[in-house]
């Protein structure tokens, strides 16, 4: 089976990934995931929107298994297969915010334990390493800032990255940028605010 990754939004698929998606005979999505590529679905490919993904281990060797962003950051990649890398949002919002990420930190709050990601937020901010944060809908912004009071930062919401409502938002530990969107990343740098 191959597992590609569709980007984090438009026009975030690699040529590789649109060779898979093409070739393609049976793929597995989710609903947003087979919307971003319908356009390269040959019309003889049989498609199914993912429903259970426990069962997506036993799927044929000639699936394609669509994951939105890129497979191997909180993606489908721990499938295995073949993994074809799309352009995640990690990429994005450093590109997006200016902040190099050669030394950066990957904290995985989606779903997780939010008091434990604030405070692996806090330890790699504590070292002077960019934090890049994934994020659910329900990660308390407000109190990772509180964390972060009296720490020289930044914090960044980027949400809905790649798509036409993508919103930068910046702010401080003293005034914390707030999310309007349920689709958003953090990034927390170190340094004060320019």
């Amino acid at each position: 089976m191959k597992v590609v990754g569709v980007g984090c939004g438009e026009g975030m698929l690699t040529e590789e990934a649109i060779a898979a998606i093409l070739s393609a005979r049976l793929i597995y999505g989710s609903g947003r995931a087979i919307e971003r590529v319908n356009r390269y679905i040959h019309p003889d490919c049989a498609v199914n929107t993912i429903t259970d993904y426990k069962a997506l281990k036993g799927l044929p060797d000639d699936a394609v298994i669509l994951s939105t962003g890129d497979p191997l950051l909180a993606g489908l990649g721990y499938l295995g297969g073949e993994i074809i890398s799309g352009i995640s949002s990690l990429q994005v919002a450093f590109a997006r915010v200016g902040v190099p990420w050669s030394n950066a930190s990957v904290i995985d709050a989606h779903g997780k334990d939010h008091e434990k990601a604030v405070d692996d937020i806090r330890h790699d901010l504590s070292r002077n390493r960019p934090v890049f944060v994934i994020a659910d809908p329900k990660f308390p912004v407000h109190t990772l800032a509180g964390a972060l009071r009296g720490m020289d930062c930044v914090i960044y919401i980027c949400q809905d990255l790649g798509e036409k409502e993508e919103r930068i938002i910046t702010g401080t530990p003293e005034k914390p940028p707030v999310p309007d969107s349920k689709l958003f990343c953090c990034i927390v740098s170190p340094g004060p605010a320019e």
